[in-house]
């Protein structure tokens, strides 16, 4: 059995959000598939289904995203789930819009909900896709962004002019989730990446 996790904001008024693209990437993906988030449990939304002959979980920890970890923790020890069988979907500044990347471990990369995960997990070897969403302009005669800045530009929608970038990589999201669940992350990083 496999656990794909979106992480992202619960509710409404964040659905849009450049931090919920793993949100939206797991949404295309369970329409895709016929699943359905029907279930709560672990403090996530969770979905069942088979894939290409794989048992899978999608799961929306629904704990806000600096939290994600609990969620996470939650679901792999009552599914009995090893770090392994896990992939994480989540949004990463420092790709360009439009970009993904698929890793087996490795740091939070600054990426508060990657922390929560770690710090919960107690390791960093898990697989995750990075959904690139760029930095925030830098046109303020400043090289550094603030933390103000980036954590308003996260918690934004993505602009007019960025949705054909974000409409093109969520059905390459869509395409690499397949090739982890049917050939492995190593396979899914070459051809990805």
């Amino acid at each position: 059995m496999k656990l794909i996790i979106g992480l992202g904001n619960p509710g409404r008024s964040y659905a849009g959000n450049r931090h919920n693209i793993g949100f939206i990437c797991l949404n295309y993906f369970a329409r895709q598939q016929g699943i359905r988030f029907d279930k709560k449990q672990s403090l996530a939304r969770t979905g069942a289904g088979v894939v290409a002959g794989n048992k899978i979980i999608l799961a929306k920890p629904q704990t806000y995203m600096n939290l994600s970890g609990q969620s996470v923790s939650r679901l792999l020890k009552r599914l009995k789930i090893q770090s392994g069988d896990l992939l994480v979907i989540h949004d990463d500044l420092d790709l360009p819009q439009g970009k993904i990347r698929l890793r087996q471990g490795g740091g939070s990369g600054g990426h508060k909900g990657i922390e929560s995960i770690i710090t919960e997990l107690q390791s960093q070897d898990f697989p995750r896709l990075r959904v690139g969403i760029g930095r925030p302009d830098q046109n303020r005669g400043s090289t550094e962004t603030s933390e103000a800045d980036i954590v308003a530009y996260v918690l934004s929608d993505f602009t007019r002019s960025e949705k054909p970038d974000i409409s093109r990589v969520i059905p390459e999201v869509s395409e690499a989730i397949l090739c982890f669940l049917t050939e492995g992350i190593a396979m899914a990083m070459s051809r990805y990446n």
